[in-house]
């Protein structure tokens, strides 16, 4: 199957760029960097050829299993690394994405290959304004955390005042922040986008716009509700520095927990 082709071809190129932009940590070589970029951008464009086959197939985003929504969540994770590297020049940035999105793929080959008919409340105009603005949100927040986490690791390295080699590689405090806070934003916007599409789509199909006894939306309820406050908090409270990237680990973690411990059948 063409899908599964293509999707084992990302397989490996993620896996290559991972381990090059790891050994980016201890060894600074800009063609190094360059190479990576290169064989994630070839295997996002496999993943995107992937999905491609499986909607020509289905009519439908793969995401109607814990194995497609994840590897979706996967390819919408690589989408946004590219974007903010280059936007940012932030190689390094690589080495703290690559290996946990290289992780999650595993998960995915792990994952059974499972055949389901598709649902009819999938041929709503509101799936797809909801599910792909949901996923564009979820990688924003992905590229969030990963940020936050290095700006703790310089943070540290800061107050010990111990700048060995990793320290030079990492880039400055307020270029962390300031990739944190872009992504915030923008994944922020597109999680509300979603959130009220789905308050829609649920009102197309159950009659309601909401239920309380609906775990998808308490949830995902309770996760913009975490986000907002951390923006809220960045807005007019000043949150800077340890303290933002502190909530917006969480906020990943918080997002994480929901969007595997949740039993869906699509993107919430």
């Amino acid at each position: 199957m063409m899908s599964g082709f293509f999707f084992h071809c990302a397989l490996i190129l993620y896996g290559a760029s991972a381990i090059i932009y790891s050994t980016y940590l201890f060894k600074d070589e800009p063609p190094q960097a360059k190479w990576a970029h290169r064989l994630v951008s070839i295997g996002f464009i496999a993943h995107l050829l992937s999905i491609i086959h499986s909607f020509v197939l289905t009519g439908q985003l793969p995401v109607a299993t814990m194995r497609d929504s994840i590897s979706f969540f996967c390819f919408a994770i690589v989408g946004a690394f590219i974007y903010f590297e280059r936007a940012h020049k932030a190689p390094i940035l690589g080495a703290f994405v690559t290996p946990p999105l290289l992780l999650a793929m595993l998960v995915v080959e792990t994952l059974p290959k499972e055949i389901r008919p598709v649902s009819p409340i999938l041929f709503s105009r509101w799936f797809w304004i909801h599910t792909p603005v949901a996923f564009v949100s979820y990688a924003a927040f992905a590229i969030t955390g990963a940020a936050s986490t290095m700006y703790l690791i310089q943070e540290r390295f800061l107050r010990k005042k111990s700048f060995g080699p990793l320290f030079r590689r990492l880039p400055p405090l307020e270029t962390m922040d300031a990739i944190s806070y872009r992504c915030l934003a923008i994944g922020f916007t597109f999680l509300t986008i979603a959130l009220l599409s789905g308050f829609a789509w649920s009102r197309q199909t159950t009659g309601y716009f909401w239920n309380w006894s609906d775990s998808k939306q308490v949830c995902s309820l309770i996760t913009w509700g975490g986000y907002a406050a951390l923006l809220y908090g960045r807005l007019t409270r000043g949150w800077r520095g340890r303290r933002a990237a502190l909530f917006s680990i969480a906020g990943f973690i918080l997002l994480l927990i929901t969007f595997i411990g949740t039993k869906h059948s699509v993107a919430w």
